[in-house]
C-alpha cells in the first residue's frame, strides 16, 4: 500500500490523488494514477470541468478528462504484455463503477483498498463477481 500511495503523488487530478498497482504472484506487473490520457494536458493545466460544474464525486464520470488509475494500471499491463487473470489490485482508494466492471472483466482476484469511495453499486458488484475486497485503513487523501 505504501507504493499505491507514492504512485498517487505522480496524479496530476485537482480532486483525489489515487495510486493503483497489480500484483501477481507477488510481483507488481503494473502501476496507475488518475490523470489525463498520454500527451494530453492535464487538469493541473486546463482546469477540472467536474469542479466547475460542482459535480458531486462518485458521479458524472465521463465528465472528466482523466482515466482512474486502476484503468491506467489496467491498461498498462496489456500494453506490456502482463496477465492480469488472478492479480491482486492495492489501490489508496475503493475502485468505483467503470473500475469494478473492468477488473471484474480482467480477471482481478482480490482488491486491496487504503480509503472509501461513495459507490455502493461498485461494491456490490465487486461481490458478486466473488472479488475480495480488504480495506487496510484510511490514507491520506
Amino acid at each position: 500500500m505504501k507504493i499505491a500511495a507514492l504512485v498517487a503523488e505522480r496524479s496530476t487530478c485537482l480532486r483525489r490523488h489515487v495510486g493503483a498497482l497489480l500484483v501477481n504472484d507477488k510481483r507488481i506487473i503494473a502501476t496507475g494514477y488518475n490523470g489525463a490520457p498520454s500527451g494530453l494536458k492535464h487538469c493541473t493545466e486546463v482546469g477540472c470541468l467536474r469542479e466547475k460544474l460542482n459535480v458531486p464525486s462518485g458521479e458524472r464520470h465521463e465528465l472528466c478528462r482523466g482515466l482512474h488509475a486502476e484503468q491506467n494500471a489496467i491498461i498498462q499491463a496489456a500494453v506490456y504484455g502482463q496477465d492480469t487473470r488472478d492479480a491482486i489490485l492495492y489501490c489508496t482508494h475503493k475502485p468505483c463503477l467503470l473500475c469494478a466492471k473492468m477488473l471484474i472483466n480482467a480477471g482481478v482476484k482480490r482488491a486491496v483498498i487504503g480509503g472509501d469511495y461513495p459507490d455502493p453499486i461498485a461494491a456490490d458488484l465487486l461481490r458478486e463477481a466473488g472479488i475480495e475486497v480488504v480495506q487496510i485503513g484510511r490514507l491520506s487523501e
